[in-house]
């Protein structure tokens, strides 16, 4: 089966990337009027002609600014079910990982998404034609060696949206098969890269608020209680300031997420994103950040009461002070009267 082996692997940058000029897939199946505005914007940085395993592929680096980089492999296909797929696809995602590194990624073969589209065009009919090949399919779909029950086969078949007579996304978590055959594939694959950047991005904000509660675990532990009325100890007050850094980069972080793709809609590409997400599991992710967000707010909570005190508090304990030092002037003034009176 001849057709396009699309591999991609996303992951985020020490060095910060200025943006460049906006790519501009063209859109021919239906999409709200403000999709190009609605959803964060690649840009092209750099384009070459890589060899790997013995094929020859188009190889860009893509990036998000100003953080994340996305390096993508095309490769021409002769048979893109061939046995060797598997071992050429790690050998393809290794040669991306090097890449990565070299542009400057970070964490990328711990904290990195890579996906994998094989991309059939240019045949005429329906394409579950192709599903007399439907075993290696799902094999490739789950990059498994091992020969699939058919229930497996028929579970992972199942995840697909079909939009005209002639065309069929199948989607699963380490790769889709993209059926097209007019060859309209690139915005299909750009929600499927958005998808992994999505992914990616509550992966790593999952991980800096676990890195930021055991931070804050760590300022409660070191820091001393209050010893001061009037006066904040200095070590009170770095703690509080760093808690409440943390928290407001955390929300700040989890509200970008929130709102920067929102595609509603009976609309190809929101079906398409909303049959990934579902795949990828991003619901499940969001309210797992968003307990811990919960978390990281009732231990700033916990901070402020327990190594803050209040203007009325403050207030509060003015005000007895002064009332013992009227009774201690009381009493002197009784003890003095006693004693010229008696002498």
């Amino acid at each position: 089966m001849k057709g396009k082996l699309v591999i991609f692997v996303i992951c985020e940058t020490a060095k910060p990337k200025k943006a460049s000029e906006a790519l501009q897939p063209q859109v021919l199946k239906s999409a709200p009027h403000y999709f190009q505005r609605a959803v964060p914007q690649q840009h092209l940085a750099t384009q070459e002609d890589v060899v790997i395993g013995g094929h020859r592929g188009t190889l860009l680096l893509k990036t998000y600014p100003p953080d994340h980089l996305l390096a993508e492999v095309t490769f021409d296909m002769s048979d893109i079910l061939f046995d060797d797929m598997i071992a050429f696809k790690e050998e393809a995602l290794s040669h991306l990982w090097g890449y990565l590194q070299e542009k400057g990624g970070k964490d990328v073969e711990e904290f990195s998404e890579e996906y994998t589209a094989y991309i059939v065009s240019d045949y005429s009919g329906d394409p579950e034609q192709f599903f007399v090949h439907k075993e290696r399919i799902a094999g490739l779909l789950k990059t498994e060696k091992l020969p699939l029950d058919s229930g497996e086969v028929e579970y992972t078949l199942s995840s697909q949206i079909k939009y005209a007579k002639d065309d069929l996304v199948i989607v699963d978590w380490d790769g889709a098969f993209i059926f097209d055959a007019g060859g309209d594939y690139e915005s299909t694959l750009e929600l499927l890269e958005l998808a992994n950047w999505q992914l990616l991005r509550f992966r790593i904000l999952d991980r800096d608020i676990d890195t930021r509660l055991l931070s804050v675990t760590k300022i409660i532990e070191s820091t001393p209680p209050r010893t001061k009325f009037f006066f904040k100890p200095g070590e009170v007050h770095a703690a509080l300031k760093q808690t409440m850094l943390l928290r407001t980069r955390s929300i700040s972080e989890f509200q970008a997420l929130e709102r920067e793709f929102k595609l509603v809609g009976d609309w190809y590409s929101a079906r398409l994103y909303e049959l990934v997400a579902k795949k990828f599991k991003l619901e499940e992710l969001r309210a797992i950040v968003k307990d811990k967000l919960d978390a990281l707010e009732d231990v700033y909570t916990l901070v402020s009461e327990n190594f803050t005190i209040s203007w009325e508090q403050r207030s509060r304990i003015a005000e007895m002070i002064g009332w013992y030092v009227l009774l201690l002037g009381w009493l002197i003034l009784l003890i003095l009267d006693f004693y010229f009176y008696k002498y």
